[in-house]
């Protein structure tokens, strides 16, 4: 078959770049098969994608055992966790855009063949799912795995214990010895954050969408097995190149209502709304923060897992995979199962083949759902005009009513909450935090769990134009749009304004009048870029709504 290497590789003018290539070991036979590039996001500064050098060694085995030559290449990956709280999370959503156009700018200067993307932390996931709905080149999705959970007191510990452990440490709940114990058991290895956050919702949502082979991501990272999922990803990519069976033929409307469909199910991650909405853009597709909404109210929450919830990520391997999740979803009619996948087979084949296992408790059955509904929520009102969003699980409470707490950027609020500054009732606001306030739109989850850990997570809310990680939980509203930093009505927000939220009507309103409010923004001044040069200010000059995705095209 005539491939898209040819034009380097083949030909009596194309000696020099085939005398390169010979130079590091590649020969006539090897540059005459289809050429996959590996994207590896491996990098030292998490666990979270530690094992994917490691692991790229199988995916080659099986590339070259499909019939296909292996070229791998590195990009970059910022770790949440270990940035949160501080300038250094501003980067993290800027890093998603750049991975993608990393990933685009390789594949089109080596003109390759195909893709696959070795993934981990929350960012690199919706990365490569951008990079090859943009490129349209036939590609797969391996996910690296989550990591085990720690031990502590006989209960399983995530990274979510030790930033909650921090509000009640700064509490006096528990001691510097307890707090140490945390701290140092929580990790015990490779692996990506260990609940239904971020990364496992966007692994997820990869599977179901069908970007990624069923079956795989469950897997931890640490285990002996994820060796055979590496190996069985690099065959299905060559297989992809010789089918030709491009991403935007997988990931169809349909496609992507699946995936959100396994958000509400899983009791996602808020960043899947933004996620999306960016893979979407890249495809193609029109899609709404409202079909968010429209499909969470469809959609029961079957799936119990952390923040929230009982389990943690790796749970969901014992209990049977991806595949049973996806069975719940088709059994009950809450996805479309002609939707095509990698595999090239359907999503109906693949979810039909899924193995139980017998008296698990992490993936309910249809007749028994934690909720009636998804863990989430699209909120609009005259404080979000473009919409918002909040994580639904774990809350009883519909509404929240309180005066408004009003902070300008994380570490102020963060600083507040371990204080004692913040008191039950209040609505902690946090703007200027958004794509172009930050920039880069923060995660929360240091101020948000030192709310839960400090005892206020039931009395206390959260309202900013920035973001949550998967592992927050609590009346915590984010992705306010507009944003602040573009005149968007959080920067009206003043101390001791009511502001008024209700789950049930997908309401959020700032109790003062629109006469109020437009005079107030008439005297507001946006505020001066802190970085004048760089890949901030690019990103700046930019970045769009978060409503939108917060792209950079």
């Amino acid at each position: 078959m005539p491939l898209n290497s040819y034009t380097i590789t083949q030909g009596h003018d194309r000696a020099p770049a085939r005398a390169m290539l010979k130079a590091i070991g590649y020969t006539d036979e090897d540059l005459k098969k289809p050429i996959i590039g590996i994207a590896n996001t491996w990098i030292e500064t998490m666990p979270c994608n530690y094992n994917l050098r490691a692991l790229a060694d199988h995916v080659k085995k099986g590339i070259r055992e499909a019939g296909g030559t292996p070229m791998e290449f590195n990009t970059i990956a910022i770790s949440d966790g270990v940035t949160m709280g501080t300038e250094g999370m501003k980067a993290s959503l800027v890093s998603r855009d750049l991975i993608a156009d990393s990933m685009e700018l390789v594949a089109r200067g080596h003109m390759l063949d195909g893709l696959i993307c070795m993934v981990a932390c929350d960012k690199t996931i919706p990365a490569a799912a951008m990079a090859l709905l943009r490129l349209d080149l036939p590609g797969v999705i391996f996910y690296g795995g989550s990591i085990m959970p720690g031990q502590y007191q006989g209960r399983d510990l995530t990274v979510q214990d030790v930033f909650e452990a921090v509000g009640a440490h700064s509490r006096g709940k528990i001691t510097d010895q307890e707090f140490l114990d945390i701290e140092n058991k929580a990790c015990p290895g490779a692996g990506a954050c260990g609940g239904q956050f971020t990364a496992n919702t966007m692994a997820t949502v990869m599977e179901m969408i069908g970007l990624a082979p069923m079956n795989t991501a469950a897997v931890p990272q640490v285990d002996k097995r994820k060796e055979a999922v590496a190996l069985r990803c690099g065959k299905i990519a060559v297989e992809a190149v010789m089918a030709d069976r491009r991403p935007r033929s997988i990931a169809t409307r349909a496609a992507f209502e699946n995936a959100i469909a396994s958000v509400a199910a899983t009791g996602g991650s808020t960043n899947a709304v933004l996620h999306l909405l960016a893979m979407a853009h890249e495809a193609g597709i029109e899609l709404q923060m409202s079909d968010f909404q429209r499909i969470s109210e469809r959609t029961p929450l079957l799936v119990d897992l952390k923040p929230a919830g009982r389990f943690v990520a790796v749970d969901v391997d014992k209990a049977g995979g991806m595949p049973v999740i996806a069975k719940r979803l088709a059994d009950g009619g809450y996805v479309d199962t002609s939707a095509m996948t990698v595999t090239g087979r359907t999503f109906g084949v693949e979810a039909s083949e899924a193995i139980e296992t017998p008296g698990q408790e992490v993936i309910r059955p249809l007749s028994n759902p934690i909720k009636s509904h998804g863990g989430l929520a699209i909120l609009q009102g005259n404080l979000a005009p473009e919409g918002c969003v909040i994580k639904t699980t774990g809350i009883e409470v519909k509404v929240r009513r309180g005066p408004a707490r009003v902070f300008d950027r994380e570490e102020d609020a963060m600083s507040a909450v371990t204080s004692g500054k913040i008191l039950p009732g209040d609505v902690i606001v946090v703007r200027y935090e958004g794509p172009k306030g930050g920039p880069g739109m923060r995660e929360m989850l240091g101020v948000t769990s030192a709310i839960v850990g400090a005892g206020l997570a039931d009395t206390t809310g959260l309202v900013t134009d920035g973001r949550f990680s998967g592992a927050t939980r609590g009346f915590m509203v984010g992705h306010v749009a507009p944003e602040a930093a573009v005149g968007g009505p959080m920067a009206a927000v003043r101390e001791g304004d009511t502001i008024s939220i209700d789950i049930e009507k997908c309401t959020i309103e700032l109790e003062v009048p629109a006469t109020e409010i437009a005079a107030r923004l008439k005297d507001w001044k946006p505020r001066e870029q802190r970085y004048k040069s760089g890949v901030f200010h690019k990103y700046v000059r930019l970045v769009g709504s978060a409503s939108k995705g917060a792209v950079t095209d």
